[in-house]
């Protein structure tokens, strides 16, 4: 095999391109399994680069007569954004914060304005910090408690390598010093002197805290901590009350955490409780009148999670008192303490919902005094905290959407639950008036109720006749909530139907859903995909009009539905997908392998392997004759999945494939993240991109 882009086989002018093949072979668990596109790992090197070249050459011919939709699909998105888009404000020691993305700009500005009055300073200018790159994202943008200091972080490529940079609010000046490698969390100590951040191994794991002093040179910071088993990653993070920081390791079903005197950065971390297999718990700081204490939040002895509190001087597991038993039916997610209220963040019957309890009280079960349970108010909608920084609040700020609201933004008070509005999205050219969401369930091939969200407009019967583009996800328990996606308006406006499927494997329904959703059980996830769909091709949409779209391990779900039930789908949109699964499984170099062993299993093992390899869609191609159309995207600086996978899978579908074979490969060979293009619109020209191809698939112009 030559390195030569002229050795990529053409069948005719507007043929795909035919990757070489170098078949490799290994035995294992009696099973030889040859690899004819190994070589495509190695990525970098000219001869994979110079396929990914002609993938994306390819994938812009074919996709050029969709030019006319696309470009108007992207104006209608354009039209749907303000002039100016700004976010509510919310209070941070004696500022209120708030962001703004102006007119004619992709990338948000952090600004502030003194409390009690005064100008509005712009802290921070997402376009000036991008001037230049072809890609920017923000990693962490933490105001130090002095209120005179910035850490924020950039990444200009799109592999997730952020540059830490600090910032002096008063001159508006960058500080001599920069980490260059370092990830997501921080925290500052409570004298703004320290700050403590995350670094990544060459695998791309978040393994190492270190304690930066400010104004020294980065080369002199300290470790404070390092996590060697490759199964486990770190963060690290201030508690509200300014005290405490918490360094988390984490693995997929097994945590330990160690505290931080924020007051003496120096003191080495103290841990909790050291780790058990199995088990999980997170804490947060709860100082009181009658000391300090930690809220716990565990799943030992309780799958849906229980509150524990235990003494600050003395954390252990053998001190945890329950204060809150395990609900079967809630899943307890999070406890986030104020002065006087704790507010849960809980999951109920697929849907998330908050519930504040007063500290004060002797009962915090729900109904008791002082308690009260804040919802969304919206047909399968969603609510979650926001920006809340101030320990002494005495009001809360929640996002409340759906996929076909807009986002608002209250204030909720902490002791009668009264709700005012505080800020509403704004979507120029939308009417909220003319679409539908709704919550509905359906059976599973064992019976077992599956939710799925429908959204659609008003004036579109679900009688089967409409096509229908289905999402889904499921793993890691990720609870992906129906937010506003004003991308999405222009598929609903055109009379499909988006139906998301909550499937197992995510956490919609609890931690059981997980359960229920990973390892060895994992084929439910894709049996539960499937048997949606028959189930609303049962006379809610039209059956012979269904696309399905997902993205990283939803990439694998659609890989896997591609090949498990190719005549149920129009067309499949599998982005960055997670397709070769036994091989990125068996490479514990490979970015995150060893922490997915988890999720996925661990192939070394004859069990798991048999699994793996009995879903791997890069193992298990569909029919030649029953193949619907397929968009496949990767990006060749994404840490999360590898390139190689998505490509390798698209090579060997065209080997095995005929001439009139419609799969594209949207690559992105430049900058671009996992997901996809940076700034707004840099992502609705993708979005454009995407529901175009979806559109042409299902016929509808």
């Amino acid at each position: 095999m030559t390195d030569s882009a002229a050795h990529l086989r053409l069948r005719g002018a507007e043929a795909p391109p035919l990757a070489p093949s170098a078949p490799t072979a290994q035995e294992m668990h009696g099973v030889r399994r040859v690899d004819e596109y190994a070589w495509l790992r190695d990525s970098a090197s000219p001869r994979a680069l110079a396929y990914l070249n002609a993938e994306r050459d390819y994938y812009d011919r074919s996709t050029a007569r969709l030019a006319a939709l696309r470009d108007s699909l992207l104006a209608e998105m354009s039209a749907r954004l303000p002039a100016v888009e700004e976010s509510a404000s919310w209070p941070e020691g004696s500022f209120a914060y708030r962001t703004r993305i102006p007119e004619g700009e992709q990338y948000e500005q952090l600004l502030r304005r003194p409390r009690d009055g005064g100008p509005e300073q712009v802290v921070l200018d997402g376009a000036l910090l991008a001037a230049g790159a072809d890609y920017f994202e923000l990693g962490i943008r933490l105001v130090s408690p002095d209120e005179r200091l910035l850490a924020y972080s950039v990444d200009t490529v799109g592999d997730e390598v952020y540059a830490l940079r600090f910032r002096d609010l008063q001159t508006g000046e960058d500080l001599h010093e920069e980490a260059p490698r370092t990830y997501y969390g921080g925290a500052w100590s409570a004298d703004s002197s320290v700050f403590f951040y995350v670094v990544h191994d060459a695998a791309y794991r978040p393994y190492q805290v270190w304690r930066h002093r400010v104004g020294a040179d980065p080369g002199s910071d300290v470790l404070v901590l390092q996590e060697d088993d490759e199964r486990f990653e770190v963060t690290v993070g201030a508690s509200r009350s300014g005290s405490l920081g918490v360094i988390e390791v984490f693995g997929r079903d097994t945590n330990e955490a160690h505290l931080l005197d924020l007051h003496r950065p120096e003191q080495p971390p103290r841990l909790v409780d050291p780790r058990r297999e199995g088990i999980e718990y997170r804490v947060t700081h709860a100082p009181g009148p009658e000391g300090d204490e930690l809220l716990v939040v565990t799943n030992d002895t309780a799958t849906e999670f229980r509150l524990c509190r235990a003494p600050l001087a003395t954390p252990g597991r053998e001190h945890w008192s329950e204060v809150i038993a395990e609900n079967p039916l809630e899943r307890l997610v999070a406890a986030d303490v104020f002065a006087r209220h704790v507010v849960l963040s809980l999951r109920r019957g697929g849907s998330p919902l908050l519930r504040v309890l007063r500290r004060d009280g002797a009962d915090w079960a729900a109904g008791a005094a002082g308690a009260f349970d804040v919802l969304p108010g919206l047909a399968a909608g969603t609510i979650r905290l926001e920006h809340n920084e101030v320990f002494a609040a005495a009001e809360v700020l929640v996002a409340v959407q759906s996929y076909s609201e807009p986002a608002v933004w209250y204030s909720v008070d902490l002791d009668t639950g009264a709700r005012s509005e505080v800020w509403r999205a704004e979507v120029p050219t939308y009417d909220p008036s003319r679409f539908r969401s709704e919550r509905r369930f359906v059976p599973a091939r064992d019976g077992v109720a599956v939710p799925v969200t429908l959204v659609h407009r008003a004036d579109v019967v679900l009688d089967g006749s409409a096509p229908c583009l289905m999402y889904g996800y499921g793993a890691y328990e990720d609870s992906f909530e129906p937010e506003f996606d004003q991308a999405l308006v222009s598929l609903l406006d055109r009379g499909v139907v988006f139906a998301h499927a909550h499937v197992r494997g995510g956490g919609e329904m609890g931690r059981a859903w997980w359960l229920e959703g990973r390892l060895g059980r994992k084929e439910r996830t894709f049996d539960d995909f499937v048997d949606v769909a028959d189930a609303l091709a049962d006379g809610v949409v039209d059956g012979d009009r269904i696309a399905a779209r997902g993205l990283s391990a939803g990439g694998l779900l659609a890989g896997a539905v591609y090949s498990r039930a190719p005549r149920r789908w129009r067309g499949v949109v599998a982005e960055v997908p997670f397709v070769d699964v036994v091989t990125t499984m068996l490479d514990a170099s490979a970015p995150l392998t060893a922490q997915e062993w988890q999720e996925w299993g661990d192939p070394r093992r004859p069990e798991d392997f048999a699994w793996l390899s009995a879903y791997s869609p890069y193992e298990n191609l569909p029919p030649l004759a029953d193949r619907p159309g397929l968009l496949v995207t990767g990006a060749l600086h994404d840490p999360r999945v590898m390139v190689c996978e998505p490509a390798k899978w698209v090579a060997r579908l065209r080997v095995s494939g005929s001439v009139d074979d419609r799969v594209l490969f949207r690559v992105e060979t430049g900058a671009g993240s996992h997901g996809g293009p940076s700034g707004r619109l840099g992502q609705l020209a993708y979005q454009a991109e995407v529901q175009a191809w979806v559109l042409d698939g299902l016929g509808v112009g």
